[in-house]
């Protein structure tokens, strides 16, 4: 007798439409799996985006000893920018107008006017300075608040967990018991910068009765500049500083927050679990009831590794559509969500690796659900087989 190699290509294919509603279930079931997975690698990605664009290789920080990472704590003297203005050299200077930023940052009870809730924010009061040190901030509407005018950064409104139009030019917003009016919308590449409320320095040392700073911030020539401005600050204990590195800083925050993704490829690993489960429970159906089928083809001289390539085949096509599906929908409805977490906000970050890693497992759900249930459809004997309904 006569033995094919392999079952016809067009077979597995026509096979999906003869049972239309079955397809689409199956369908539907690995879309929504594969679209859970790219939320939960676009939290990974979009977080880790956030906190890799936030630091700048030649920016150092000085802040107070013993804070950590906690700058929102940190407390110097307000005559420091100027000593470091004067004493280190290395920092970067346009037109005599050195590249160093005070700012006092710090997180407060926001209020939106006309509501009963206030919400936790960022707020940064900065000089002009901090558009030279800052490089990544835009000003996207608006102009430069003035005497009781803030910025607002256009993930604001995720944080603070309101609509965007209450937070448009010329809005207001109550911070520190004082009513503020919004000048303008800045982004910034992404950066947490994007979370926070920007206002004059002065003014907001006088909301909060503070004289000094939380943090400095400068521009250097090129980071081989940094050990100079770490000298600084040990030989100046009277301040009780101490710098980091930008890109360091957010680094250690990306360390903190490394739990965080683990339990983020947790949860994929679960729901891509779920999805294998489920394909098998689907696809276990789907063989059982052809059951005669796959018993005719044996008859008539299929083998059996031929059938079960041809079933794989099936279940691959499935989920190779399911997950070009799910990953249209995740770069036209998922990728730019912003999501409020505790630094703040960002946005779901929908990339190329996102996009490979869930294909890729949108594919795996689709070879592992169709292995199991074709073995053992194929280990019933052929006679019964052909007897069964």
């Amino acid at each position: 007798m006569f033995r094919f190699s392999l079952i016809p290509w067009e077979y597995g294919v026509r096979n999906l439409f003869r049972r239309p509603m079955r397809t689409l279930l199956t369908l539907t079931g690995l879309t929504t799996v594969v679209v859970l997975v790219f939320i939960v690698i676009g939290f990974i990605r979009g977080l880790e985006h956030s906190l890799t664009v936030s630091g700048d290789s030649d920016v150092a920080l000085l802040f107070s000893l013993g804070m950590g990472e906690n700058l929102e704590y940190s407390s110097i003297p307000m005559r420091t920018n100027e000593l470091v203005s004067a004493s280190v050299e290395g920092i970067k200077t346009f037109h005599d107008r050195k590249y160093v930023s005070p700012e006092l940052y710090l997180g407060t009870q926001i209020e939106i006017p006309r509501q009963q809730e206030s919400e936790m924010g960022l707020v940064r009061g900065v000089t002009q300075s901090a558009l030279l040190v800052r490089r990544q901030v835009e000003l996207e509407t608006g102009t430069w608040p003035g005497p009781g005018e803030i910025l607002v950064g256009q993930l604001v409104a995720t944080k603070l967990n309101v609509p965007e139009d209450q937070l448009s030019v010329g809005k207001e917003l109550v911070l520190e018991g004082r009513t503020w009016k919004i000048s303008g919308i800045f982004s910034a590449a992404g950066s947490a910068f994007e979370s926070e409320i920007w206002c004059r320095l002065d003014e907001l040392q006088q909301a909060m009765k503070r004289q000094d700073l939380s943090v400095v911030a400068v521009t250097l020539n090129s980071p081989t500049d940094y050990p100079d401005l770490n000298l600084f600050c040990k030989e100046r204990l009277d301040l009780e500083l101490q710098s980091i590195q930008e890109v360091n800083y957010y680094q250690g925050l990306k360390k903190d927050y490394g739990p965080i993704r683990m339990l983020a490829w947790l949860v994929v690993f679960l729901v891509s679990g779920a999805g294998v489960f489920a394909g098998l429970n689907t696809l276990y159906g789907a063989i059982v009831g052809r059951t005669r089928e796959l018993s005719t083809l044996q008859t008539i001289g299929f083998m059996r590794r031929a059938i079960v390539m041809s079933l794989i085949q099936e279940g691959v096509l499935l989920a190779v559509t399911a997950s070009l599906i799910a990953a249209l929908i995740a770069i036209f409805l998922i990728n730019g969500i912003s999501v409020r977490f505790t630094m703040g906000a960002f946005t779901l970050q929908i990339d190329s690796i996102s996009l490979l890693i869930g294909c890729s497992v949108g594919v795996l759900l689709g070879l592992l659900g169709a292995i199991p249930p074709a073995l053992r459809a194929l280990r019933l004997p052929i006679v019964d087989g052909l007897k069964s309904v």
